[in-house]
């Protein structure tokens, strides 16, 4: 009798519990100001566990610490009382969960406390401070890079950072970009994955009716994702939806990377699983079709509009194989000069270095071409000795692009980045054993013989022998015979790595420069004379008198460079296909 006693006052105290708890997150629910907390009150967080549905946990407030996160900017602290969650602490991923105190939004999930406590606490970014970033809606004409605050070692309070996962890329490609994310401020891990993409399903239009039914069940607690790119590739922070006003999403609670007016797709996100851990635990995470814009990325949360995506650059990568259809990968980049390069480059890393039937063993010729708004078009040729050779070159490969990339002209930002991998019978590389002149000293009309030998990779010999009629107007300069890379000559010449925006002033004029530029396979023969340089917008005058070079410094000193440099009076490009690396330089005295 005793027993059936105490039966019914479980039953009847969990009916209790239940009818508390309401049966989904409250619609358009009124704020709580941090000064109507108190330590002891009981609150509901809504957060997905597994799939897309919200469900609740319990916690208990603890209290809060005023000015913990700056002047103003407060952080409440709540015990997770849920039994779930107490084991595995505030999870990467719930950031954004809504927390509700007597059915009003009092804030966000956002901070892990102290790591390894006995007791497990988290931060909640207070509504005010959440609204306070709903509330700005300036369009953003462009994406601002700065620095993610960041939080000493020593400190309590953890930001949750975005559950970043990627999906589309190998391990092996994941693994070699992850110093570059990480100098981002992007902790990426391959844990996680996409419903994007796949194939033929690419980039720019991933999504409808899809999309449209994942706008209408999107709530707070939804599991949400912040995406950097979509389609076949796809790096993307999920989070946790905050608040939902109309077509208005408030979610995270903290920064995805603080960069402040932005345009990133909003997409929708199902979680898959989640990974305890006694250090940091993970939701395991799907990034699904998009949704809407984020156009805010504050301290206190991102905010964006549900509706169609945001402007990106379309990028394709195709691969010939050596046996069967070519292979293609299509995706979109979010248009920001720093990370823009960087996730190019990882999405051709992929083509080139994830798969099993590349055919690249011998090396590979990467064709580019940049088209930009309107007919405006570059195109660009780079020859590679192996995927090896790739990997050796992935720095200067990020280099190039994002100089390709980040013109000063944002209203001309590409539309669209193509490149063709075709692969090469046999390896490119070959070893210079032989450049001589047959004469250092000649008469000017006469004929000398520059004289070249190679080994190839296999290292069989090879010769070739260029006649080279020397010029009267060369007789009485000093003279040098270069024999160099299209690169190395380029630097020798003194055109610079990379050009900046001041030295420009217009858009043809920048595209008339990345044009400018040598063949990067095969090898240039040269004659050249020592001079200085003095250019405009990197149109380079040799020699200009000091007159006219101290008024244009008056008038513009951005735009103009003098630099000591060589100055070709005669060049050929040699053994086109072949990789040289090595730069050699001979005498040459033309007499009269």
């Amino acid at each position: 009798m005793k027993f059936l006693r105490l039966a019914a006052a479980l039953l009847i105290s969990g009916a209790a519990a239940c009818a508390a708890v309401p049966a989904g997150p409250p619609a358009a629910a009124a704020s709580i100001g941090v000064d109507e907390l108190k330590a002891g009150q009981a609150g509901v967080v809504w957060t997905v566990f597994q799939g897309t549905q919200p469900e609740p946990f319990a916690v208990e407030v603890t209290g809060v610490v005023r000015n913990a996160l700056g002047p103003g900017k407060s952080l409440i602290i709540c015990q997770l009382t849920d039994p779930r969650v107490q084991t595995m602490g505030a999870v990467a991923g719930m950031s954004g969960s809504p927390l509700y105190i007597d059915g009003r939004f009092a804030g966000a999930l956002s901070y892990q406390m102290q790591r390894f406590e006995t007791v497990r606490h988290a931060g909640f970014t207070p509504a005010a401070d959440l609204d306070e970033v709903r509330q700005k809606r300036s369009p953003a004409s462009g994406l601002v890079q700065t620095s993610l605050p960041a939080v000493g070692s020593e400190s309590p309070y953890h930001a949750m950072a975005p559950v970043f996962t990627l999906g589309g890329l190998s391990p092996l490609v994941a693994e070699l970009f992850a110093p570059q994310f990480a100098a981002m401020g992007l902790s990426a891990t391959a844990v996680g994955g996409s419903t994007q993409g796949g194939s033929t399903e690419a980039a720019a239009s991933l999504a409808q009716p899809r999309g449209a039914t994942a706008t209408a069940a999107l709530q707070p607690g939804s599991a949400v994702a912040v995406a950097l790119t979509t389609g076949d590739i796809t790096l993307a922070g999920t989070g946790t939806v905050s608040r939902r006003d109309g077509d208005r999403v408030t979610a995270f609670g903290h920064p995805l990377m603080t960069l402040g007016d932005v345009a990133l797709p909003m997409c929708a996100a199902e979680i898959v699983t989640i990974l305890p851990s006694q250090m940091s635990s993970v939701k395991v995470a799907n990034t699904g079709a998009i949704i809407g814009t984020i156009n805010q990325d504050r301290l206190s949360a991102v905010s964006g509009t549900l509706g169609a995506g945001p402007a990106m650059t379309e990028v394709e990568v195709t691969v010939n194989v050596a046996r069967g259809p070519a292979r293609t990968l299509r995706f979109a980049v979010v248009r920001q000069p720093t990370l823009t390069p960087a996730l190019v480059a990882a999405g051709v890393t992929q083509a080139i270095l994830g798969s099993n039937d590349a055919g690249l063993a011998n090396g590979f010729r990467l064709t580019s071409n940049i088209a930009f708004p309107g007919a405006a078009q570059l195109s660009f040729h780079s020859l590679y000795s192996g995927p090896q050779g790739f990997m050796q070159g992935l720095n200067e490969f990020v280099q190039g692009l994002a100089a390709n990339l980040q013109n000063p002209y944002a209203k001309t930002f590409p539309d669209r980045v193509a490149f063709n991998v075709e692969p090469l019978d046999t390896n490119p590389s070959v070893t210079l054993d032989l450049f001589q002149l047959s004469r250092t000293k000649a008469v000017a009309g006469e004929t000398i013989q520059a004289t070249l030998a190679w080994r190839n990779w296999q290292g069989e010999t090879e010769r070739q022998v260029i006649n080279l009629v020397l010029d009267p107007a060369w007789a009485g300069k000093q003279l040098e015979v270069i024999l160099a890379p299209g690169r190395a000559l380029d630097l020798l010449t003194g055109r610079p790595r990379l050009i900046s925006a001041a030295e420009l002033r217009s858009f043809d004029a920048y595209l008339e420069a990345m044009r400018d530029e040598r063949p990067t396979d095969g090898v240039c023969l040269a004659v050249v004379e020592k001079t200085i340089l003095f250019s405009d917008q990197t149109v380079a005058t040799p020699d200009a008198p000091g007159s006219i070079e101290r008024i244009a410094r008056a008038a513009d000193e951005a735009r103009f460079r003098r630099r000591d440099a060589v100055l070709p009076l005669w060049e050929r490009h040699l053994l086109p296909g072949k990789l040289f690396t090595t730069v050699v330089r001979r005498p040459l005295t033309v007499l009269e």
